[in-house]
């Protein structure tokens, strides 16, 4: 199974590498088709569980990919503030999308495989992801709360390493990651950037990846969950990449799922080292999770649209009380 889902995976891959191979400007169009047949190949993957039988894991696959595919929404924000720090034409940004979406499912799966490694052996781990979720989801209402300007994205210590080590070019040059400058070879911007969304999506992952663990301890659930969430990501950059802005709720309906979620593996560890405590079922947690983005989604597009109506309102205002002043300068003219 694991062979046939890596390998099933890898075609898709590869189709999606063939249509999109020739840099482009990707269009709404073309993003929202895109979108729509990753979501409905996760479903189709998800409905496929349950026609085998698996009704528990299907529970699990939905309630891990769409908990996946809530946070990495929240990467976005930062994909955003990368393609602007290296100033990435607008024509190579799906090329640069795709490789760093790679780059991270690969960390990711690393990271699947420690934690499942880690959780077999340990069961009390448990008790540390579930803190660690709450811990995080208290920091996203923090950070929420601050109501800050729009944040500038910084290297990491890896990512300055190796551009310290093997020299950057000073332009673009294409599809290029490397080129030969005075006998050496060097990374092009385009390999930066690559590498900046890779590896920055591990710091998403170290909350991500804990969370789908409260949800199923199946290696595999988990997996497939954050490829097919992770798959579907580039076109939802291109899709809604305007619309984020207006999720001003997002960082409030992430920090309860994960305080959820962290809730539910507290409980769950309690009951593996014998406590007699309520357990968490899927389906609610399933139900919770829709039920916090539904209503996350609303609330943030009337606050966005009152704040768009109230700045159009003092627009005006500054307009109206500016054009007698004009007036007059005319007049002493």
């Amino acid at each position: 199974m694991w062979a046939v889902t890596i390998l099933g995976l890898a075609v898709l891959i590869a189709v999606d590498f063939f249509i999109g191979r020739k840099p482009h400007d990707v269009s709404i169009k073309e993003a929202g088709i895109w979108t729509v047949v990753w979501i409905v190949l996760a479903v189709l993957f998800g409905l496929g569980l349950l026609l085998a039988g698996e009704s528990q894991a299907s529970g699990e696959f939905f309630a891990g990919f769409i908990t996946e595919k809530s946070l990495s929404v929240d990467n976005l924000f930062v994909f955003v503030l990368i393609m602007a720090k290296f100033a990435v034409p607008s024509h190579l940004q799906q090329r640069v999308l795709l490789i760093g979406v790679l780059i991270a499912l690969v960390l990711r799966a690393i990271f699947i495989a420690a934690g499942a490694a880690i959780i077999a052996s340990f069961s009390w781990v448990f008790y540390i992801f579930g803190a660690f979720l709450i811990y995080t989801a208290w920091k996203l209402i923090q950070e929420a709360r601050k109501d800050e300007e729009e944040d500038e994205f910084e290297e990491n210590r890896l990512l300055k390493s190796i551009e310290k080590k093997f020299g950057v070019a000073d332009r673009y040059h294409g599809t290029k990651l490397f080129i030969r400058a005075n006998g050496k070879r060097i990374l092009t911007p385009l390999m930066v950037v690559m590498l900046a969304i890779g590896t920055t999506d591990v710091l998403f992952a170290l909350d991500s990846i804990p969370a789908i663990f409260g949800l199923t301890q199946d290696p595999y659930i988990v997996f497939t969950a954050n490829a097919f969430a992770l798959m579907g990501l580039r076109q939802l950059y291109f899709l809604i990449g305007g619309l984020l802005k207006k999720l001003v709720h997002l960082s409030y309906g992430l920090s309860v799922i994960l305080g959820f979620i962290g809730v539910k593996l507290v409980l769950h560890a309690l009951h593996e080292s014998g406590v007699h405590v309520p357990e968490i079922s899927i389906p609610f947690s399933l139900a919770v999770i829709c039920g916090v983005l539904i209503i996350t989604t609303i609330t943030s597009l009337i606050a966005s649209r009152k704040q768009e109506q109230r700045e159009a309102a003092e627009a005006a205002e500054a307009s109206a009380a500016g054009e007698p002043e004009k007036d007059k300068d005319s007049i002493e003219a």
